[in-house]
């Protein structure tokens, strides 16, 4: 019996087989960071969560890799400012995340991912040249924009609704992290928890589809703060669930303070009951894409004693199983 709306289930429900995405950096930046990348949220690092396989200079690191401060990478897998170099590069990346899907899963039926940094932080005229050269690589089954809610505007998703048509779904991936607005202070997300709700209504009332993603563990963070997040989470029409337990990685803002002994990153007991907490209160339709965060070893300071995603999820089941506990269980009706 399942416990929580599982994405591979709702894929294969969609479209009739799995389907794997080809994450991509297609050069882009953040608005609340310097033009070198430097800056941004403080938990993110200075890869801003790019694909493993876009990461050419770390491939020699396994999971047994002890932390190193300053990785090999600190640059975009995407060569060169100018905008030909960038669909270039782009293409690349492509090619070789269509390789390794056809190597390790012998399929074909792939998504494009425009997974690193804030994927429609550019001008109109080159987010509609990005994204339709890109899309000529294709067939692609979907395309997946990751994107802030303050550079959602009205003709970014003008644009995405034309490239709709391309793909059998279009989703944004509008980041969230937290419903209370003096942790989005305490992160440097640069928005308010109301401008990331008005952004995920217009995307919706566009025909795009809105997944969103949480951070669970952040220092201080209350009780009442993560019902918060559940409630505006409940409220929105976001179709589908990121949860990321708080990584210390590399390169980011929060390293010196767990240095200094200021901080901690969550246990996995602690994300546990986190996670549950969250899967019961949450509306049950919502697709769960992700339960907790995934770095590098090298790049991960914190928590170092961790379980791998098969054994969290297996201890996660368990949990709700003892506990008696679904997805939606605990949820109160809100109007959308």
């Amino acid at each position: 019996m399942k416990r929580w709306n599982d994405y591979k289930d709702f894929l294969i429900s969609r479209y009739g087989f799995p389907v794997y995405r080809i994450g991509v950096d297609g050069g882009f930046s953040c608005p609340n960071r310097a033009p070198d990348r430097s800056g941004g949220c403080v938990y993110c690092d200075a890869l801003g969560a790019s694909a493993s396989y876009a990461r050419t200079k770390e491939s020699g690191f396994t999971r047994r890799s002890g932390f190193e401060s300053v990785p090999p990478q600190s640059g975009s897998a995407c060569t060169g400012s100018d905008i030909e170099s960038r669909i270039a590069g782009i293409k690349v990346q492509i090619e070789r995340g269509r390789d390794f899907v056809r190597r390790r899963y012998c399929s074909d039926k792939v998504s494009l991912y425009f997974q690193a940094y804030t994927n429609t932080f550019a001008s109109v005229e080159d987010l509609r040249r990005i994204y339709s050269e890109s899309l000529q690589m294709g067939p692609f089954v979907e395309l997946i924009v990751s994107t802030r809610p303050d550079c959602l505007g009205s003709e970014v998703i003008s644009i995405l609704r034309e490239l709709r048509t391309n793909v059998q779904d279009l989703w944004i991936e509008l980041g969230l992290q937290s419903g209370s607005d003096r942790i989005l202070s305490l992160m440097n997300r640069g928005h308010s928890s109301a401008c990331w709700l008005d952004a995920s209504r217009r995307a919706a009332e566009a025909g795009l589809d809105v997944c969103s993603h949480v951070i669970l563990g952040f220092p201080s963070e209350t009780e009442q703060e993560l019902d918060a997040t559940i409630d505006l989470i409940n409220r929105s029409p976001v179709k589908a669930l990121k949860i990321h337990n708080l990584h210390i990685t590399a390169q980011s803002r929060l390293l010196e303070d767990y240095f200094d002994g200021e901080i901690t990153a969550a246990s996995e007991a602690r994300h546990l009951e986190n996670t549950e907490y969250v899967l019961r209160r949450i509306r049950p339709d919502i697709v769960i894409e992700r339960l907790m965060c995934e770095t590098p070893s090298h790049r991960l300071a914190a928590p170092r004693c961790f379980p791998d995603k098969s054994l969290f999820l297996a201890d996660l089941r368990r949990k709700m199983e003892n506990d008696g506990a679904f997805q939606g269980d605990l949820c109160r009706k809100q109007s959308i």
